[in-house]
């Protein structure tokens, strides 16, 4: 009986998150009511609020949910941060990416671009994501290095879904743009980890996937990507 009213709740979550993005994409987030997607869903107000506190809430789903500093403190023993994070986004890229539909999370972007207030709250929730990824880099690291080190990650965490958005904005097929991101991201943390200096500049040469690896090994330990290059 349980398990069947959770379904229920998953059910009406998903239909409220539905309708209100369908109105968001017709409409803009601004010109559409809380009152107007709660009658849209069938639902009434306090059920809506009940899922979902606000209407930024509802439109910044998965927004900055990628726990970094989950993944840093979880890492196995012996494994850098740098290489935990790799790994991370490296089995992202490889997935399958099931149920995902590019048409529907292009105009999702597009409304959160086209809103200041999204646009705002998304800077928000991204921060207060590299904040905690500071403080569990803080321990090993010190302060400032953690403070510097977080800043090239997340701003190497956003350019890669930028990228990745803009490729099925602009038509790319999900397989393709999912591939390109595979890429990009043995590029980000080949960048991370040595710095312009030691990065290959030659064209059209994908980052070599055995080569990655090999780095990750190589820089086993509590190392910072500022780390590794006062070591070269």
């Amino acid at each position: 009986m349980a398990g069947l009213r959770e379904r229920k709740k998953e059910e009406t979550r998903r239909r409220i998150a539905a309708t209100a993005w369908r109105l968001f994409a017709e409409r803009g987030f601004e010109a559409v009511t809380v009152n107007e997607i709660a009658e849209a869903a069938q639902v009434a107000k306090a059920t809506l609020f009940t899922y979902f506190p606000t209407k930024e809430a509802l439109a910044l789903q998965g927004v900055g949910d990628d726990d970094l500093a989950g993944i840093v403190t979880g890492r196995a023993p012996g494994t850098t941060a740098l290489a935990a994070l790799r790994t991370h986004f490296r089995a992202f890229a490889a997935g399958p990416m099931t149920g995902l539909d590019p048409e529907v999370l292009v105009s999702r972007v597009r409304v959160i671009f086209d809103s200041p207030a999204l646009s705002g709250a998304t800077n928000t929730l991204l921060y207060r994501q590299r904040q905690q990824l500071t403080q569990a880099l803080t321990v090993e690291l010190g302060e400032r290095t953690a403070e510097l080190a977080a800043a090239q990650i997340s701003a190497s965490l956003v350019t890669l879904q930028e990228g990745f958005f803009r490729r099925l904005a602009d038509g790319a097929s999900l397989e393709d743009a999912r591939g390109q991101l595979g890429e990009d991201v043995e590029l980000a943390f080949d960048l991370l980890a040595h710095g312009l200096d030691r990065h290959d500049r030659k064209p059209s040469r994908a980052p070599s996937r055995d080569r990655s690896q090999a780095e990750d090994r190589t820089h086993n330990g509590a190392h910072s990507p500022a780390e590794d290059r006062k070591g070269q």
